[in-house]
């Protein structure tokens, strides 16, 4: 595969990894689309590739398994792809008490959300740092930035997406390389149905995929830390949520994790 700035981007099949697949695509930029669904990888090859002069590659991948994010390097190597930015966008949730929740579950959701999106890092990040070139992105959620009652471990998982990221843009900005997070507020995507969440009343003015993309693509391209896409949400955890009683903080974030309906 020719070099154009080539993207690896996991769950690009729906939602903010296929609008990051476009935008990227929009700027002639190669991908490696990876996602479990072949059919909707291979729809979104199809489409980006008759709109722009590029080339996609396509693999199925399951990051719930331990040995999906080896199994993907290992794919790209072989087939001589130069992976200049990772895109891990790749997560889900789940709703309900942690102790009445599926343990498997809980773990799978663990080994998506943090470990896979590890191993990928750690894996691509070594060639960026010898080329010394390279974008990291790293989708997480303004989540991140509490304890989520009736979300427990979804939420602990984007606490530590926004924290490692953050830890290794530190330790690779020498080398030319950025490492950003993306903190998302509601986002109208699939994560609502997979994650047992309708009803939840932050989802109804939930914001659309798009915007979140592009918020999160300009702020990998000019290297920010952090990138939140709702001003009110950014000043309410930088500024407000810190300030707060904890206990206050964590009867706050049950509520907005209530079902109404």
């Amino acid at each position: 595969m020719t070099q154009a700035n080539t993207a690896l981007i996991t769950g690009a099949s729906g939602g903010i990894g296929m609008e990051l697949a476009k935008i990227h695509a929009h700027q002639g930029g190669n991908l490696v689309l990876v996602a479990r669904s072949r059919d909707k990888l291979e729809a979104l090859k199809s489409e980006l590739e008759s709109q722009y002069p590029i080339q996609i590659t396509v693999i199925v991948a399951d990051l719930a398994q331990p040995d999906a994010a080896a199994a993907i390097f290992e794919q790209t190597e072989q087939l001589g792809i130069q992976v200049d930015t990772l895109i891990n966008n790749a997560g889900f949730g789940g709703h309900g008490l942690f102790h009445t929740r599926d343990l498997a579950a809980e773990q799978a959701m663990m080994q998506v959300n943090m470990l896979s999106l590890t191993s990928l890092t750690h894996l691509y990040l070594k060639g960026m740092v010898t080329r010394r070139s390279g974008r990291i992105l790293n989708v997480s959620s303004t989540a991140s930035f509490m304890p989520g009652p009736l979300q427990a471990v979804y939420y602990a998982s984007k606490a530590y997406v926004t924290s490692f990221t953050q830890a290794i843009a530190a330790e690779v900005a020498e080398y030319n390389v950025t490492a950003t997070t993306l903190c998302p507020g509601a986002v109208d995507t699939g994560f609502v149905s997979a994650g047992d969440l309708e009803g939840v009343e932050i989802w109804k003015k939930a914001k659309s995929a798009r915007s979140v993309a592009e918020c999160g693509y300009r702020a990998m391209e000019k290297g920010e830390l952090v990138s939140f896409n709702e001003g009110g949400l950014k000043f309410m955890l930088n500024w407000i949520v810190p300030l707060l009683p904890r206990k206050l903080v964590l009867k706050m974030s049950r509520q907005a994790m209530e079902k109404t309906a």
